[in-house]
């Protein structure tokens, strides 16, 4: 393995990173990859080391990665303002990557839950960057959550027989559920996904507001895209349920994915964060081919 230490200079202090440089090929990557830590108290390893041990599988298989501490996470100092702040930290993890590998041409952005909405708020503003790995998106609002919790859990306990055998048992007592549901209820009608209009390229890279709702920030920065797309959705994870949502509300984010050629996988069995060693090579296999499958901008 050729791992190296070193910080990134950024226009608020340095950024602890670690670069996967792969060992010597016949034909050197054009495409690098930049590995994002996602919101909570972690740092550049990842929950369950996994940013670590995708970033030496896609090494091994000739794809320099690089992987950082962003402001005021891990061993980088600073205040972390959270995920709607990290462009300038994102572009120069990107600036350091292609000095470090000047056959880099193309960057593809990699980030599970809040990281993926943070590769999605700066990737169309950077030409360099032609795609975006998306693990279980957060599009989190406290509508969406109520919806989510109602279509997907509540919905689904009904048809359970085990909750039928307690309440006819009198060992379920319905009425704090019932209690719950209705407060659900009248979260989700406060704040239904409404039908976005149409978002069209502008060909800015302005930063969108990070005033605007969370739901719609997204759309604009997936609908200014222009390369491609991976998205992994875990089955048994509520943060994909609330992006289901939204997306079934919304012909306008369905839309926008469509124009970016998305690679959507399901994965049934798959938890929030990717937790065991099965779900963690899946993911990273599924990366390889879309990885492989991408087309290269323009000519060396």
């Amino acid at each position: 393995m050729n791992e190296t230490a070193f910080n990134v200079d950024s226009p608020k202090g340095p950024l602890v990173a670690i670069l996967h440089r792969p060992e010597v090929a016949a034909t050197p990557s054009r495409v690098g990859v930049v590995m994002i830590v996602g919101g909570g108290p972690q740092y550049r390893v990842g929950g369950h080391r996994q940013l670590t041990l995708w970033s030496r599988q896609l090494s091994a298989a000739g794809i320099p990665v690089l992987r950082f501490d962003h402001r005021g996470m891990g061993d980088s100092p600073g205040e972390y303002d959270g995920f709607t702040a990290l462009d300038d930290d994102i572009r120069c993890a990107i600036d350091r990557l292609v000095v470090e590998c000047p056959q880099v041409r193309e960057a593809v952005l990699w980030g599970e839950c809040s990281a993926a909405s943070a590769a999605l708020y700066y990737a169309y503003r950077d030409p360099r960057v032609s795609g975006a790995v998306l693990l279980n998106l957060w599009v989190r609002t406290k509508a969406l959550a109520a919806q989510a919790t109602l279509r997907y859990y509540y919905l689904q306990r009904l048809l359970q027989p085990s909750l039928w055998r307690k309440l006819l048992s009198g060992q379920f007592n319905p009425l704090a559920s019932i209690k719950s549901a209705y407060q659900l209820v009248q979260e989700a009608r406060a704040g239904e996904p409404e039908p976005a209009g149409d978002v069209h390229h502008t060909g800015l890279s302005a930063a969108i507001p990070r005033s605007l709702p969370l739901t719609e920030g997204l759309l604009l920065g997936l609908s200014r895209f222009k390369g491609r797309v991976m998205l992994v959705q875990s089955g048994r994870d509520m943060i994909a349920r609330e992006f289901d949502v939204v997306v079934n509300a919304s012909p306008a984010w369905r839309a926008a994915l469509a124009r970016c050629d998305t690679q959507r996988h399901d994965m049934a069995d798959g938890d929030h964060t990717f937790s065991s060693a099965e779900q963690r090579n899946q993911v990273v296999s599924w990366a390889l081919e879309w990885l492989a499958a991408m087309p290269l901008r323009g000519k060396a």
